[in-house]
């Protein structure tokens, strides 16, 4: 997939200074998590993004040609050890992970709306415990990684009603197992 960026934010990337910024989105159980590459707050789409400066880091998004799933990694540093047992309880699996690319102006404010680099699902965490702080760094997979799931649909009464309640279209399969059906004219 072919990322463009608007009008505005392409005119930013020609300038002498080139401010870039990366947004990431995390869809926690316990709530969402907006944090961006900055210091502080950035408020954009109506949300509160804070800011993680030299403490995030973000691995690098491959965008490949072939039809493959090519994950990522997000890191955080600095983690005081009390928090870490909410990292640790949280199911974080499957759950939506979006990293945004955007440029600030001079002004250190957005030029236009961040663009979409990288739209995924959690995966794993490994913490490194150092002592007094913790690194975590979670692992965001592509979402063609579905794609290798194997799926384990039956067709069954029950898994049908399961997704569609109201579908009884199953419901006489187990009766036609063993069932002579004829076809065309009967027999003379």
């Amino acid at each position: 997939m072919t990322l463009r960026l608007n009008e505005l934010n392409a005119a930013e990337t020609v300038k002498e200074v080139v401010r870039p910024i990366l947004l990431a989105y995390l869809d926690f159980l316990g709530g969402e998590k907006r944090l961006w590459s900055g210091i502080g707050t950035l408020s954009w789409d109506g949300e509160e993004w804070a800011g993680t400066g030299y403490l995030g880091r973000i691995s690098t998004i491959e965008e490949t040609m072939e039809l493959r799933a090519a994950g990522m990694s997000m890191q955080l540093s600095g983690v005081k050890n009390v928090d870490l047992a909410e990292v640790i309880a949280e199911p974080i699996q499957g759950r939506r992970a979006k990293v945004f690319l955007g440029f600030l102006n001079s002004n250190f404010t957005l030029v236009s709306d961040p663009i979409v680099i990288f739209d995924g699902r959690m995966d794993t965490v490994e913490i490194v415990d150092g002592g007094q702080t913790a690194t975590i760094t979670m692992m965001v997979e592509n979402r063609l990684r579905d794609l290798d799931r194997a799926r384990t649909r039956r067709y069954t009464d029950a898994d049908q009603q399961s997704r569609y309640p109201t579908d009884r279209g199953l419901e006489y399969v187990p009766a036609l197992q063993e069932t002579d059906i004829l076809w065309g004219r009967a027999k003379e």
